[in-house]
């Protein structure tokens, strides 16, 4: 069957359908740096802007696959959706190509937000749009590591009949023994970055508080904010902000530094910088986080006092530390780490965390070799290990990954949707090893199934 390949990025709708047989016919793709790079791997130059395309002249097709850009209905955005003055009229541009050559199926991929956001009012206009133009239409979200690929990234999709899904079953999520990052990762990569001196410092610190800590008490599941260690400002029913920083002589802020007798800038700069908000009331996660925080410190504070002056000058993000790792041994350079503004995450060796549009600081680092993760063994946890050509920029290679669909995820679901076809063999070594559970499926009237 023939198909097209909408906001193409990388090209990972186009790998999976090519991989079962299948023929595209047309690409999009507003970045002219990927849409060189589409051209490279698969001869194929892409339609710039598709707000500028005569619908007419797009090449009849049968299935209609489309990534429009997520930042509009992120929970890491502005979240302005549809009303997104970028971005957000692109998914239009699928209901327009859909009434118009009325492809017999289309599969869209985007954020786990998207049908949430707005409380769902988002959600629900696109699916009346998609229903309008003809479609029955079920939704439902997969992650890679469904699918024995070592990246827990879920992705909301949505799938679409002509003539009805009453067949059609989502993939059911293998049940794979153990998964592992090594199974993606090079040996002795030569483009690998190093962890810098200061970030060893970081997790240096880190893995002191770790040894410290009772063997026998379980690390904390929430964030750990070292800043709440011995800090006291009013943090329920009233902010700092609240007050304009005026009349907490009586409370601390960070690392327990007395506020009295300082002057309103200078109190603002004491606090933690999540305490600043222009808000007079903090969000009730927040509060959770701070109350925790200072409790775990009340109960531990003669194992903490020793070690927080090891801290106090790392930039705040590294003062917080996200364990996410429960049961593990409690050795940081034997797990999985990520630099994030929200802190330090670290991660079973089993999984990568979420590739994201990210920047090169919030690549996965491979802490027992002290180096982060190359653009190459991303590709792999994307299922792109087949591509040839990927952004010379490392941080360019990065982004495009993150804003990628995962080719294992997309070809599962298209040998569910689509009739049976004769898949085209794989160039050896392209793929990882992983095993596929194509035969166990999920009913899709057991989601959000309309027409």
């Amino acid at each position: 069957m023939k198909f097209i390949d909408l906001y193409s990025g990388l090209g990972g709708f186009h790998i999976a359908l090519k991989r079962l047989g299948h023929e595209c016919v047309f690409a999009s793709e507003l970045d002219s740096d990927l849409a060189l790079l589409y051209e490279k791997n698969f001869g194929i130059t892409p339609a710039g802007d598709i707000r500028t395309v005569n619908l007419a002249e797009i090449p009849p097709h049968d299935i209609l696959c489309a990534g429009f850009p997520c930042q509009p209905f992120s929970k890491a955005g502005d979240q302005q959706g549809l009303d997104c003055p970028q971005w957000g009229d692109l998914v239009d541009y699928v209901f327009h190509i859909l009434r118009h050559h009325k492809p017999t199926y289309f599969i869209v991929e985007n954020v786990p937000n998207l049908v949430r956001h707005n409380e769902g009012e988002t959600w629900k206009e696109i699916k009346s749009e998609l229903c309008d133009a003809g479609y029955d239409v079920a939704d439902h979200k997969l992650s890679p590591h469904h699918f024995g690929v070592p990246q827990i990234r879920e992705r909301a999709f949505i799938v679409g009949q002509r003539d009805g899904l009453a067949t059609f079953r989502w993939p059911a999520p293998a049940q794979p023994a153990e998964l592992s990052i090594r199974t993606v990762l090079e040996q002795d990569p030569r483009d690998a970055r190093q962890l810098s001196e200061q970030a060893i410092r970081y997790l240096e610190a880190w893995q002191c508080f770790l040894d410290a800590f009772p063997s026998d008490e379980e690390l904390p599941s929430f964030p750990i904010w070292a800043m709440e260690f011995g800090a006291s400002y009013p943090y329920v029913g009233r902010t700092p902000h609240s007050t304009d920083y005026r009349g907490l002589d009586r409370w601390r802020g960070s690392f327990g530094r007395p506020l009295r007798g300082l002057p309103p800038d200078d109190v603002k700069a004491v606090l933690p910088p999540y305490a600043r908000d222009r808000a007079d009331v903090f969000p009730d996660w927040k509060i959770d986080f701070i109350r925790k925080n200072r409790t775990f410190y009340r109960r531990h504070k003669n194992v903490i006092d020793p070690w927080l002056p090891s801290i106090l000058s790392f930039a705040p993000s590294f003062q917080k530390l996200e364990w996410n790792c429960k049961g593990c041994e409690r050795d940081i350079w034997n797990l999985v780490i990520q630099f994030r503004a929200s802190g330090i995450r670290v991660k079973r060796p089993t999984t990568a965390p979420s590739l994201v549009a990210m920047t090169t600081s919030q690549v996965p680092v491979i802490a027992w070799e002290r180096r982060y993760m190359t653009p190459r063994e991303c590709s792999h946890l994307q299922s792109m290990a087949s591509l040839k050509h990927l952004p010379d920029a490392k941080g360019a290679a990065f982004k495009a990954l993150g804003n990628a669909v995962n080719v294992d995820v997309v070809e599962a679901i298209a040998r569910a949707l689509l009739p049976a076809s004769t898949s085209v063999p794989i160039e050896k070594g392209t793929r990882p090893k992983i095993s596929h559970n194509w035969s166990a499926l999920q009913p899709a009237d057991s989601l959000a199934h309309v027409g």
